[in-house]
Formats: structure tokens, sequence, C-alpha cells
């Protein structure tokens, strides 16, 4: 029985509680030993033992795949703190071209109907339940994009500003020391630039994304994110918004839920700064390509 997690940790967190008869946790004690936690006096499933026994089954699977594959391929797995386990993927041939790794993340997940799927994803910090999930709507935020892709112009900028302003992100992501650095990411995370684009598409006209806008549109979303870190409001794109269009069916699950804040988990000070380094970001961002594109600023990818 999934439920959000109100109170017991960030903003748009769920917690799975256990319903079953009288008896069941007494008669499957290894399960509830195992897999859940006690919460408000209830048992919930909790998503930091399903990832820790989600990452043995997968140390032990990869053996017995590693050898079926080591003529095409070498298979490994790294699994660093914070992070979902990643199964890397590198073709052994002999053509340059073909020696592209692949890194794909594995995430236990537990399926609610209508492609809707709660996510074990590492705790955001060492003091949040291990009961929590995290809701996944990638298959509502692919139903977004086909009706975008119909209504907006054939040569439509908005998946490029989002790459560039990704791009931008991590360039200057390199210059920055810690703790802001984690900050700057989690503060511009992914899904926050996403939220922040298809806020910004939906209020219109869509003719205006041309890609001969692309620099104009781009500032109107540097320029949008930053009045939202500004504000300290950013709303869940898809958690109880009313101004989705009803042409991208969404499930009565996320129509009904509480609408939820993206940045209520950061403090002022912190979102004002982000946004000032933002529009510094902006402003400079020749000079921010140039410098933090050189090898010396690289960071080495963490060895499998």
């Amino acid at each position: 029985q999934p439920r959000c997690a109100d109170g017991l940790g960030p903003r748009g967190a769920f917690v799975c509680g256990l319903r079953a008869r009288d008896g069941w946790s007494r008669r499957s004690r290894p399960f509830t030993e195992g897999f859940c936690v006690e919460l408000q006096g209830r048992s919930h499933l909790s998503a930091g033992l399903v990832l820790r026994w989600f990452q043995g089954h997968l140390q032990r699977c990869l053996g017995a795949v590693r050898y079926r594959l080591q003529e095409r391929c070498r298979v490994s797995l790294s699994a660093c703190p914070g992070h979902p386990p990643t199964l890397h993927i590198l073709p052994c041939s002999d053509y340059v071209c073909c020696h592209i790794s692949m890194a794909v993340r594995l995430i236990p997940a537990i399926p609610l109907g209508d492609a809707l799927y709660l996510t074990a994803l590492p705790p955001p910090g060492p003091a949040a339940p291990e009961a929590l999930w995290s809701l996944n709507a990638s298959r509502q935020e692919q139903r977004l994009l086909s009706w975008l892709k119909e209504q907006a112009p054939a040569s439509s900028c908005h998946l490029k500003c989002l790459q560039i302003l990704k791009g931008l992100r991590d360039l200057r992501g390199q210059g920055l020391e810690e703790p802001f650095c984690s900050q700057w990411g989690r503060a511009l995370s992914s899904y926050i630039l996403k939220t922040a684009l298809f806020s910004l598409l939906l209020q219109g006209p869509l003719e205006a994304w041309d890609e001969r806008f692309l620099e104009e549109r781009l500032e109107d979303l540097v320029l949008y994110l930053r009045d939202c870190l500004r504000k300290q409001v950013l709303m869940d794109f898809f958690l109880g918004n009313t101004t989705i269009p009803e042409a991208v069916a969404l499930p009565r699950f996320l129509k009904e839920a509480t609408p939820v804040n993206l940045l209520a988990a950061f403090d002022g000070p912190t979102l004002d700064l982000v946004a000032f380094q933002l529009i510094s970001t902006w402003i400079q961002a020749p000079h921010v390509i140039r410098m933090y594109s050189s090898p010396r600023y690289l960071r080495a990818v963490p060895a499998p």
C-alpha cells in the first residue's frame, strides 16, 4: 500500500506499507526480518534492505554472465555509495569505433500499475529512513514528450535546450568546491531541470521553440529556473498537476496526489547561491566551456 511519506523524509518520497492477514508476519519471519522495517507501529517494505539484497544477487549473477559473454564484451559492476548499482558493458572488437562502453543503472522497483513504479534508490542522507521509496513516472514523461513532438514545430529546440543546460551545469560543477558542489548538483538535478522545462513549455506558445530561437528559449529557461530558485518553489510536474493536457493520459494516482515542491528540502541561502551561480554560468558560458572542458578539470570515472 503506497502512500506519501509526509513528515518522514523529503517531499515526494513514498513508503510502502504491508497489508496481510493476521499472523502472516510470524509465519513469514525470514521475509519480514530481511526486507521490512517498523515505522509508526506498522511494518513497511524497506528500500534500503531491498537494495542491499538486490546488489548481492547482482554480484553472484555477474560471475555466470561474465563467463558466457567474455568473447563478446567485458562486463563489470560498480556500486558507489549514494548511487544505484551500475552495469558497465564494453564490447570486444577489433574496430575502434565499436569500443563504446554502455552504463546501465539497475534499480529494483515495485509496479503500481499504469506504468508507475516505486524505485529503491539510496537514501538522500544518513538520517533518512530506510523505508523511503521514490516514484518513477518515466512512462508519463515519454507520453508528454510524444505529445510535445506532435504539437511543437518539427525543428523544436526544447530537448536541445535541456541538453545544453545539463552540460553547463556539469561543467560549472567541475570548478566548485564541496559542500556547495553537491548542493549545486542536487538543486539542479536532471529531474528539476526537466520539470522547469516542462513547466515553461506549457506556458506556450510552442511555435516560439523553433530552433532559430534557440538562444532566446535557453535564456528563458535559465531565467525561469533562477526565479524558481529565488522563490524556493518548483512544483513537481506530475504529482497533483491540473494543467497537464488531457491528451497526456495520467493515472488517477498522479492526478489525486498532493502537489510537491521539489525545492522544499533546500534552505533559502543555498538556493540563492545556486541562483546566483546559475546566472553567472549563463553570462560566462563561453568562458566556462573553454575553462572546464580542459583535461585537467575532467574528473576520473570511478573504477568498477
